[in-house]
């Protein structure tokens, strides 16, 4: 056959135009080509040529400006069209077969309506990004034409009366609308711009979002197809190859959805219920939510609809490409019946009994289906997020407004704030991403089952039933697992408790050798814990099991009866169709019990958010509404703008600025020289029972306050009475007008900031730095700051280096003393300093510092020796001010209030010269910071495992930009992680994952040879049955031999559903083990590491190993495996049928496998990124969060409440943006894996459409083809987590390659005498010491010796190796050459466990488990109560454990905290001598006590351990001049030795130069 433009048929007169040139259907046809040729025409050279002159003027960095209205319907329109042109070309190509000759006039024109139609977009496109309209035109006068041309055809065809039966006509009645359509919407483009036809046309500002050049997250910006397959991310994740994706890099949000224009509509959405009929009625949270946020839902819900819907089209395709397959042979050409203008016209169901066309509608509908779904996912992630942000801002406005009775008073605890920060916001985020299944999923139940009652008729109901009666077990395992999480929480909350103790006083348990004691005690938890765990690992694997058993017992069902119910025989198509329509229904129904239990969280969380949102606020006093910087009349209207700019840090714009009332006008007051003035005051924290009752007290300018009184008497009351924090029954606080807006404030209990020092001090003020040098000298910063390793650049506070009471202290006086305000309020800045600190403060920061500025100081204080320098006393008594006045009017008007402060300021003199002897705090909490970085900086000089992974992210940064960062799976990881779980599991597991798959393969191969066995179809019939019984059709052996089937299909499902059980069990109960073991090996790698490994690991990091790592290796790591293990399988399995269908698909898996593994290797190295991101940045958010709610009182008296809520913003968005693009890199993987699932199919179809084979296994092809378009994306999401949480095992396993101490010891136990040491000798040979082979000795060439029961002395300065000794006696550093003995043994040779525990020591810092005080004399349970009561009648503290309820059994608390630091030292004592061991070592035991509590140790150590030998360390040289023996080190030397009195008769001896300096 020729090929002719109109066909050469015999009988045609194709080119005769007798009729009319319009009644030749050809030349019809031929007129449809004019509008297409003449627009590529016109197009591809404007497109070649480009236009570099004309573009935008204003300067964007990104061309995604969309500037044209209708842009979106535009994009559907055109898509729509491409779709029409496509049915059209098929209409064509099918009724050209029907033909004699080819008429390319058929299926031409569509071809080239095609083509024009994908150029107009294209060429739209350019336009747009180029701001260029004029050029529009051409695409206004193509659509006009192709309007007119195909008005033409449809007129023609009715005047042949061609009806809407035939398909062409109703193609071309379409295709007159969108042209139609499209029209209007360039028409509007004009009205709109005026780019022609109009004397002034339309100037545009791209959005302000795009002229913001940090503004990196375009999806709200680029066009309708990039924003389908989410195009703009891919330079950002092909990037993340070669570098590491940084903040910088993800920008900053858009302004819509920035938690401060999303707080702005919830709030309004809020406030608006609130009537004024009924002021009180708490506004409903719901509502708001719905109000603020609905259209989203909406959008969200719309598209999951179209994606459910179109779901279904895969299944029925599936049916109809069997069933014609099979048909093919059989359908009977009309040829003639449809002859019209020359040429066939084909009806309209005639087309999709074309397999080739099936097989396109089924990918287009695939493609279709992904993209709504994708589209759903983003927009309710969008809407969560920004929800979320709205909820984080309101909860922190909130906060700032908290009454401060209500934090004091317990009705809002810190704990309660962070939950509903970290947990309740994240519940309600994650309700609304799941969201619109609540409503979703029932119509895709109801529509599913309607469709299976149509394939199979009654049987299917059952088949639905069986699923509908199994979901409500789900939802039952699903609450069950919600239950056991709790309780496994609870227990690995204990055991961290536990575990972190331990870890404190680890240097105690082994000088005392208890660490396997309390290592069992964290293993009982861990028992329970796992015990817990093994019970959710069950639930876990029964839930894995429900969801891939139901669907199994739902076709078995289905198909077993409808063998029996049904007289008609199960087809190929109806089968498949069924069986893909049983793997939709199973989806929603697992997903239902999730939705439903998030639904049920979310209900509670909004209960607790209402309540928090309801509790009381602070009063409003007339200056809290004082003068913001902006007028208030303005901010009323004051909206926020989009530029970041107008938020000035000096909070020139406040969140809450148009909540603020309207501020009263302030009654001056009588003279200016008093700043604050309180009349008749009664205040209260709440209970209506007033704290301070008739306050009458002033406050004078400029001059020196100072308020005095007992402890609990209402100072800090009065001050912060003052500052509005307390409630005001009556009375009036009033504050002269210059004042109010500048109050520095110390509290009493210091608080600080995450940041640095420096951020600290200066708290938003601008840095200036002779004054930041004033009051660093003035505090006394700088030999602390020096101590810091990045000086005062150090991050300090909850998550950087933990300070000091005394040194917090003074950072938070520094801050206020930094501030340029008029008014200093310092709360007992005394408290934790020492006398030599509170004398150089006072006299150099408050006397010279602030009254040289003249400002107004409010001193709280305990120390009355400066009353002196008071200008103004107020003295208090019991909540009322007793007197108030100058010192010379107290001491003429109260004489006895002055005589009794005399006898107060005696006794504080005489503590005064004890604490001059001794060595000052402040120089002992120097030691310890310097004792921390010392260590640390020992640290740098070792591998640690931190460091090795921080250079291998240097050397990442310093390569050149070229270098690819490969993400690599650990797979070596993953196999230590599976062989701790054991061998016989992995096994196992391995095992019954491939059975069950196979078996899965097997029950639907045996599906499709069992509806093939079909009559009809000979060479089946033959195989089977011999042929004899197939003309009379349905007779007795034929439906015997098709029943025959049914016990092979039935064991089948029975093994699957077995195997299921025994899959999901295994991988979870390997899961299991493998915590199991890794967590026991942890915890004893850890307990039994040498001494040095805590001085040079951080103890949080070793806490994370415990924390955040065990817990993954708990409950993450074994549902990803089983997801990744489930996934990948069947995926391969599907892969694997096809290619055994259909061997020709395997020429077509090569490229897709490639673009896959490029997919998936871009993806993992960006998502690993992100989450990093993700995790990073939500930590800050959730610590500013807590840090205001424990520093409100400071925050709303120096007012930065601005500042403050500006920063949470800041967090808050910067972590929503991370989420968001990890949120956005999950749709760009799965839009891409999905249509790569969908090519699949499509290859599948069409290999099979082409060589035919038979009808049954093309069913099978398809179903399976149809499962991998759904797992594909889970197989890379699995690889990319299960890739992070291997991290987890890897850090772990860094621990267990620590070395542990040599326990063993070279002399067997039974060598050892069992009372040794018998008399306490101690010899010291040539000793050499050093804390690690890698560092030089702390002793050198030491040699002495102690005869039994001396009193020995050690002392020298700081640093001078005296410490070390005493671990040396303990066998706890590394001796390297001489020995130590002892009573004749060598020490180096004991087993450790012998030596330390026959030997006591009493620590500087007092030790205390959290248990009972028996557990922390004698955790061994060796003694009497009798010994142990003796212990503590020695120890002098007999009568206040008996004083406790349980005596013995009484609660000791964590750290021992419900006792003094003097009573822990003395249960320190009274552990000692419990132990009666003839050797004690005191390390610097007195340093942290109080004088009365040392005396009672110094006569306890002279009496109760007259005949043992006690080693004392001493920082206090005086506290060993009775010492029978004294050692003076000196640098690691011994360079003195003899008996004190001797050593002090020397004058230049070092003993006697250390005694004379009180060092």
């Amino acid at each position: 056959m020729g090929l002719s433009f109109c066909g050469n048929d015999n009988s045609s007169n194709a080119y005769s135009v007798d009729n009319g040139v319009l009644d030749n259907g050809c030349f019809v046809d031929a007129l449809n080509l004019v509008p297409h040729v003449f627009l590529l025409f016109i197009t591809f050279p404007i497109l070649f040529i480009g236009w570099g002159s004309q573009s935008s003027k204003v300067q964007i960095h990104h061309n995604t400006w969309l500037h044209f209205p209708g842009h979106n319907l535009r994009w559907i329109l055109t898509f729509t069209l491409l779709f029409v042109h496509v049915c059209e070309i098929a209409e064509g190509i099918v009724s050209n077969t029907q033909m004699q000759s080819n008429h390319l006039h058929l299926f031409m024109p569509a071809f080239m309506g095609f083509i024009a139609a994908t150029t107009s977009v294209v060429y739209y496109h350019n336009i747009e990004t180029a701001n260029f309209p004029k050029l529009l035109l051409a695409l206004f006068i193509y659509w006009i034409l192709a309007f007119i041309t195909k008005m033409i055809k449809l007129w023609k065809f009715a005047e042949a009366s061609l009806g809407v039966q035939y398909l062409r006509f109703c193609i071309t009645a379409l295709l007159v609308v969108l042209y139609g359509l499209l029209m209007a919407v360039e028409i509007n483009v004009i009205r709109v711009r005026k780019y022609v036809f109009f004397a002034s046309p339309q100037r545009v500002k791209p959005p302000e979002d795009l002229q913001d050049l940090g503004v990196r997250f375009l999806q709200p910006f680029v066009n309708l197809l990039s924003k389908a397959t989410y195009w703009w991310m891919n330079p950002l994740i092909i990037g993340a190859h070669k570098r590491p994706i940084e903040l910088k890099k993800i920008g900053k949000l858009p302004i819509a959805m920035r938690a401060l224009t999303n707080y702005l509509h919830l709030k309004d959405a809020y406030e608006e219920q609130r009537t004024t009929e009924d002021p009180e009625k708490s506004p409903s949270i719901w509502r708001s939510m719905y109000r603020a946020f609905g259209r989203s839902i909406l959008l969200s819900s719309t598209f999951r609809y179209m994606a459910d819907l179109l779901g279904f089209a895969g299944p029925l395709c599936i049916s109809g490409i069997v069933e014609h397959q099979d048909n093919k042979t059989e359908v009977i050409m009309n040829k003639t019946g449809n002859m019209f203008l020359g040429v066939y016209f084909m009806s309209s169901t005639e087309l999709l009994q074309n397999t080739s066309v099936l097989a396109v509608l089924l990918f287009l509908a695939l493609i279709l289906q992904r993209t709504f779904l994708q589209a759903s996912y983003y927009v309710t992630v969008e809407t969560g997020i920004n929800l979320r942000g709205a909820l984080l801002a309101m909860i922190y406005n909130k906060i700032l407004r908290l009454s401060t009775s209500n934090m004091s008073m317990g009705e809002m605890t810190l704990g309660q704030i962070n939950n509903l920060v970290a947990i309740e916001t994240n519940q309600l985020m994650w309700f609304l991403f799941l969201c619109p299944n609540l409503w979703a999923m029932p119509v895709q139940i109801i529509m599913g089952v309607i469709l299976l009652y149509y394939l199979l008729g009654e049987s299917a109901l059952i088949g639905a039933g069986v699923i509908l009666l199994l979901a409500p077990f789900q939802y039952l395992i699903a609450t069950k697992l919600a239950d056991t999480q709790k309780s496994t929480l609870d227990y690995s909350t204990d055991r961290l408790k536990k575990t972190t103790e331990i870890l404190k006083g680890i240097k105690l348990l082994k000088l005392y050798a208890w660490e396997n004691i309390f290592c069992d005690c964290v293993e009982d938890t861990r028992e329970k814990e796992l015990t817990s765990l093994k019970t959710f690992a069950l639930y876990t694997s029964m839930s894995i099991f429900m969801n891939a058993a139901i669907p199994i017992a739902a076709v078995l069902a289905t198909f077993v009866t409808h063998a029996y119910i049904e007289d008609v025989r199960l087809s190929p198509a109806k089968a498949f169709a069924s069986l893909a329509l049983f793997h939709i229904l199973v989806t929603p129904l697992f997903l239902l019990s999730t939705v439903v239990r998030f639904a049920v969280k979310a209900m509670v969380s909004v209960q607790k958010l209402s309540e928090f949102l309801q509790s009381d606020e602070i009063g409003d006093d007339s200056w809290r509404n004082g003068d913001m910087s902006m007028p208030l009349e303005s901010s009323k209207k004051y909206k926020y703008p989009g530029d970041t700019k107008a938020i000035n840090r000096k909070g020139r714009y406040r969140m809450d600025n148009y909540e603020q009332p309207m501020r009263r006008q302030l009654r001056p007051t009588e003279n200016e020289d008093v700043a604050v003035q309180v009349n008749d005051g009664f205040f209260t924290w709440g209970s209506n029972l007033s704290t301070l009752s008739d306050i009458n007290s002033r406050i004078p300018t400029g001059q020196l306050t100072m308020i005095v009184g007992q402890v609990g008497c209402g100072k800090s009351s009065l001050l912060l009475a003052m500052l509005g924090e307390m409630q005001t029954i009556s009375g009036k606080v009033y504050w002269s007008n210059k004042n109010r807006y500048s109050v520095a404030y110390a509290a009493q209990k210091s608080w600080l900031l995450n940041a640095t020092v420096e951020d600290n001090i200066t708290f938003g003020s601008p840095f200036n730095k002779q004054r930041y040098k004033a009051v660093i000298d003035a505090c006394s910063l700088q030999p602390d700051i020096d101590l810091l390793p990045f000086g005062d650049q150090t991050e300090i506070g909850e998550r950087g280096i933990n300070l000091s009471g005394g040194q917090r202290q003074r950072i938070c006086v520094a801050r206020a003393l930094y501030q340029n305000t008029n008014i200093v309020f310092l709360d007992d800045p005394f408290s934790a300093l020492d006398i030599h600190l509170s004398d150089h403060l006072m006299q150099e920061g408050i006397l010279k510092f602030l009254q040289d500025d003249k400002r107004t100081v409010v001193l709280v204080t305990h120390k009355l020796q400066y009353l002196i320098h008071a200008d103004w006393i107020i003295a208090m008594k019991d909540g009322s001010v007793l007197r108030e006045g100058t010192l010379k009017d107290i001491q003429t008007h109260d004489v006895e209030l002055y005589e009794h402060w005399k006898t107060l300021m005696n006794r504080q003199d005489q503590k005064l010269e004890k604490e001059t002897e001794l060595e000052s705090q402040t120089t002992l909490e120097r030691k310890t910071l310097r004792r921390a970085f010392y260590s640390r900086e020992a640290k740098n000089q070792i591998d640690d495992e931190d460091e090795e992974e921080e250079v291998e992210e240097d050397e990442d940064d310093n390569m050149s930009t070229t270098t690819s960062r490969l993400s690599k799976i650990p797979w070596k990881m993953c196999w230590r992680y599976l062989s701790s779980g054991g061998f016989l599991m992995v096994f196992l597991m391995v095992l019954s994952n491939l059975a069950k798959h196979s078996v899965m393969v097997a029950i639907d191969y045996w599906l499709a040879a069992w509806t093939s066995s079909n009559p009809r179809n000979e060479s089946l019939a033959n195989t089977f049955d011999n042929a004899t019984n197939y003309k009379r059709n349905y007779d007795v052996t034929q439906i015997a031999e098709h029943r025959s089937y049914m016990p092979v299909f039935i064991i089948l499902c029975g093994a699957a559903i077995a195997l299921c059980l025994i899959t999901s069990l295994t991988v979870e109960f390997l899961g299991v083990a493998a915590a199991t073991n890794l967590h026991h090996n942890l915890l004893n790698k850890i307990i039994h590491a040498p001494i040095r490994f805590f001085d040079i690991t951080p103890l949080g990091q070793i806490l994370n190993r415990f924390s955040a790592d065990t817990n993954i290796i708990d409950q993450h790591i074994p549902p990803t495996l089983e997801s990744l293990t489930r996934s990948t399988l069947l995926c391969l399995s599907a892969i694997g049928v096809i290619a055994f269908v259909t061997p020709a698909f395997l020429i077509a898996l090569v490229p897709l496998a490639v673009a896959f593994y490029f997919i998936q290797k871009y993806f993992r190295v960006a998502s690993k990124d992100l989450q990093d991101l993700d995790d990073s940045t939500q930590l800050p958010l959730l610590c500013h969060f807590s840090e205001t709610a424990e520093g409100l009182t400071t925050i709303r008296a120096f007012r930065h409440e601005a500042r403050f809520k500006q920063r949470m913003l800041e967090l808050t968005d910067t972590n929503n943006t991370a989420y968001l693009f990890l949120s956005a890199a999950n749709r760009w993987l799965e839009v891409r894996t999905d249509y790569l699932g969908a090519v699949i199919v499509l290859t599948a179809a069409v290999a099979a459409i082409w060589t035919t084979s038979q009808s049954g296994l093309i069913g099978l092809g398809l179903t399976y083809a149809l499962t991998v378009t759904n797992y594909l994306n889970w197989v890379v999401r699995n690889l990319a987590d299960l890739e992070v949480q291997m991290a987890a095992v890897k850090k772990v396993n860094s621990f267990l390659s620590t070395e542990s101490e040599n326990y063993e010891g070279s002399i067997d136990v039974s060598q050892v005498p069992e009372d040794w040491p018998q008399h306490g000798e101690i010899k010291i040979q040539d000793l050499c010491v050093r804390y690690d082979p890698m560092l030089k000795a702390v002793l050198k060439h030491v040699s002495a010796q102690i005869k039994p029961g001396q009193k020995v002395g050690i002392c020298g300065r700081t640093g001078s190796g005296k410490s070390s000794l005493s671990l040396a006696f303990f066998n706890m550093v590394d001796v390297f050459e001489g020995k130590i003995v002892i009573d004749g043994i060598d020490i180096c040779k004991l087993p450790l466990q012998t030596l330390r525990s026959r030997m006591s020591i009493i620590l500087q810092d007092p030790v205390l488990f959290s248990g009972s005080i028996r557990l922390n004399l004698d955790p061994e349970c060796t003694c009497t109560d009798d010994r142990l009561w003796e212990a503590l009648e020695i120890a002098q503290l007999k009568n206040m454990v008996n004083a406790l309820p349980g005596g013995l059994d009484a609660v000791v608390t964590e750290g021992g905290e419900n006792f003094s630091v003097g009573q822990r030292q003395l249960f320190c004592l009274a552990r000692a001598f419990v132990r009666k061991s003839s050797i004690l070592i005191m390390d610097e035991a007195t340093a942290s006590i109080d004088m009365a509590t040392e005396n009672i140790l110094q006569k306890v150590v002279m009496t109760a351990f007259a005949d043992r030998t006690v080693v004392t360390i001493a920082h206090l040289v005086s506290s060993i001049v009775e010492a029978e023996q004294v050692l003076v080190f000196s640098s690691g030397t011994l360079v003195e030795c003899d008996s004190a009195a001797n050593l002090l008769t020397q004058e230049d001896s070092l003993f006697s130069i250390l005694v004379r300096t009180h060092k």
